[in-house]
């Protein structure tokens, strides 16, 4: 992982790791880590040294509750910028929204927000970087996390609409957790929490407009300087992997996600000798190939019509092909090829 590739680690862990009783010099020894590191935050964790910080923290605590127990430990006057900011906000679908753009300040994380039809909103983590299964203790505390936001900020007993997780509780801790969320977890795919429209826009009781109109810049000029650490090709490829599942790759669309214009985002590419072809194109036909291979297992159970198995294995094997030439060759000769595939003549194909 390039070194750039840090997040730093808010002052806040200080007072909160005395008023769990875990000495910070011990902890961080655990954990293989500078001792001298909460002294000075700025120099950072990957997500790997992130991960090992919160694995360290709960054998320190030898306390499997560790995570509910950390968020009670929060309170409303923490003053930790990103938290603050949710608190400063209008209602939890707001919150949710600021700790997406400004969460990564204090954790290598962004968070995911959807609101379906009903009104509903779903608060899904995304752990950036992250090479291994997310610990447990990490999942558990992040989804505790939100609603204890919600909680505080309403003064109201809100109760998390639904919960998913892709390891669940042991059995032995499964009530407590259920008791805390105010419904059993679920195994899912991804770590997520769900919360009611109506608890979706019940008024945060802290908030504050006029102190976030003065917060605000602070936090954006923070961000900035985060964002400046990372190449431009990765903050392209970290883009792409939340616009892609939307459907969305063009150079445009990843343009606005940076907030930056298209021609700002060629030229920063220029200069890390980069084309913005390619780095979408590689990742744009690698997500189409997962794609295929997730329809072409689910719809082989469900139809028997070997003709059009055929034609999907076919398109398949074409995105493949065409993932080797960016791989090996260039994006565009897969273009090319791709174009070639899709034309009645398919004769004069050539892939060497």
């Amino acid at each position: 992982m390039p070194r750039n590739n840090t997040f730093p680690v808010d002052p806040g862990w200080r007072p909160l790791l005395k008023d769990l009783g875990i000495r910070s010099d011990t902890l961080l020894r655990r954990a293989g880590l500078p001792e001298e590191l909460l002294a000075r935050p700025n120099n950072g964790l990957t997500t790997a040294e992130y991960f090992r910080f919160w694995e360290a923290l709960q054998a320190e605590a030898g306390d499997p509750l560790l995570p509910l127990r950390l968020v009670e430990a929060i309170q409303a006057e923490s003053f930790i910028p990103p938290i603050f900011a949710a608190l400063c906000s209008a209602n939890m679908l707001q919150a949710g929204q600021r700790l997406s753009t400004y969460k990564k300040l204090i954790a290598p994380m962004t968070l995911a927000v959807d609101v379906g039809r009903d009104g509903a909103l779903t608060l899904t983590p995304h752990w950036l970087e992250a090479q291994a299964q997310v610990p447990f203790v990490v999942m558990a505390s992040e989804l505790a996390f939100l609603l204890r936001l919600a909680r505080l900020a309403t003064r109201e007993p809100v109760a998390a609409l639904r919960v998913t997780m892709p390891q669940l509780p042991a059995r032995a801790q499964a009530k407590a957790y259920a008791k805390f969320f105010g419904v059993a977890p679920r195994e899912g795919d991804a770590a997520s929490i769900g919360f009611t429209a109506i608890d979706a826009k019940r008024p945060f009781l802290t908030a504050n407009d006029a102190m976030w109109q003065v917060f605000e810049p602070e936090l954006r000029k923070r961000l900035g300087e985060l964002d400046a650490n990372a190449n431009t090709a990765e903050r392209v490829r970290s883009a792409l992997l939340e616009l892609l599942p939307g459907g969305q790759s063009g150079i445009e669309a990843v343009a606005a996600r940076l907030s930056m214009s298209k021609r700002t985002l060629q030229r920063r590419l220029e200069i890390e000798r980069q084309r913005i072809s390619t780095v979408i194109g590689k990742y744009a036909v690698n997500r189409r190939a997962v794609a295929i291979v997730a329809m072409l297992g689910l719809l082989a159970l469900l139809l028997s019509d070997r003709s059009w198995l055929h034609g999907v294995a076919a398109g398949l094997l074409t995105l493949v092909i065409a993932q080797v030439l960016v791989d090996h060759y260039s994006q565009e000769r897969a273009e090319a090829y791709l174009m070639a595939m899709s034309s009645p003549d398919k004769s004069r194909v050539e892939t060497r």
